[in-house]
């Protein structure tokens, strides 16, 4: 979380020379054992501790005088010069805000053609209560040193937390049931946990909804967007099944796009999409690509010297179905489950980069 590090954003609002930036990140990452550098609200925690409540991509830190551009572009920088395999994982600057559609572009931008990974996007206008999700997905398309997660929001009961502590005191007003806490970590970054309903008869929700998947559905090249419901912010991973459904099965989108807020529908152009999402595609948005993107050479495919992490499937017209309830789940080559019954607990690894 080095966008929002103290002793970072002190060197960097004192001009330190590349080098050493890059070599502090490079001996965070080693210290801590760490896969990757995320960024969330890059500045925007520590601005939020000096009573700033807000952070735009070039509006400047009210203490240190920098901005979440030059955070943004020194990281990429720095990350690239090191060789880490995943990219700056970026969590962009006016998450949640209506119209921050032109932050979440510059954001992008920022990183000045090196690996950029956004998570968590932000799309809606909802001044003009449409939807966004296409500029969006064309900005990505545009961009091929630009991967996404797209955070796909599922309705029902959730939590959300979130190191963005100022989006997550905007939120706090907004929490179901009535409790949330934020809190400093080691006054570096933060920490937000605000309970959430998503509910298919609000508008704004019913815009989340649709957003995240007109962005899955808009994107090109599915190597560069990685499936998530960002869990458990836009929901529980154990939904997969479901959304797997929504991306390969129109006839089930369109029942329920119905299902949501009349005016919803009128303002996206989800009911007119009529790509379905291939085994292929799936097998890529949710294995093959994401662990390309992590670096993991051993994950994600079934070559020589593959970790052999297999689920088995037995083919049903209802992916919901089918992906809810594997036949057999391999790890590491051992049968752990077959129809539901775990047969084995083995302990694995965690990876990180040396």
């Amino acid at each position: 979380m080095s966008g929002n590090d103290k002793l970072f954003l002190q060197m960097l609002a004192a001009n330190e020379d590349f080098e050493r930036l890059r070599d502090y990140v490079g001996w965070t990452i080693g210290s801590s054992k760490a896969l990757d550098v995320k960024v969330v609200n890059p500045g925007g925690i520590s601005a939020f501790k000096f009573n700033q409540h807000s952070l735009d991509v070039d509006e400047r830190h009210v203490h240190y005088g920098i901005t979440p551009r030059e955070v943004l572009k020194t990281l990429t920088r720095a990350l690239t010069e090191l060789r880490v395999p995943h990219p700056l994982h970026v969590h962009a600057s006016n998450l949640g805000v209506p119209g921050n559609l032109e932050s979440t572009i510059k954001t992008m931008d920022a990183a000045e053609g090196l690996p950029i990974h956004l998570t968590r996007y932000g799309a809606e206008s909802l001044r003009k209560f449409s939807s966004g999700a296409r500029a969006i997905a064309e900005a990505v398309n545009a961009r091929p040193n630009v991967t996404i997660d797209v955070g796909q929001i599922i309705f029902g009961q959730t939590v959300t937390a979130s190191g963005d502590t100022m989006m997550q005191f905007r939120n706090a007003p907004m929490a179901r049931p009535r409790k949330w806490v934020l809190g400093d970590i080691e006054c570096d970054a933060g920490c937000g946990v605000v309970p959430f309903r998503y509910r298919e008869q609000s508008l704004v929700n019913a815009l989340q909804w649709i957003i995240g998947l007109e962005i899955f559905l808009f994107a090109d090249d599915p190597w560069r967007v990685s499936t998530t419901t960002d869990h458990p912010n836009g929901g529980p991973f154990t939904s997969y099944p479901h959304l797997i459904r929504l991306l390969m099965d129109k006839s089930f989108r369109d029942e329920q796009l119905d299902k949501l807020h009349a005016d919803a529908k009128t303002a996206s152009a989800l009911s007119e999409i009529t790509r379905e999402f291939s085994l292929y595609d799936i097998a890529i948005i949710t294995r093959a690509g994401p662990a390309k993107l992590l670096g993991l050479k051993g994950r994600g495919h079934l070559g020589a010297g593959a970790a052999a992490d297999i689920a088995v499937y037995r083919d049903d017209a209802d992916r919901e179905r089918m992906f809810t309830s594997p036949a057999f789940v391999f790890k590491d080559g051992e049968l752990i489950a077959r129809d539901g019954t775990l047969l084995a607990t083995p302990t694995g690894g965690i990876p990180f980069i040396t």
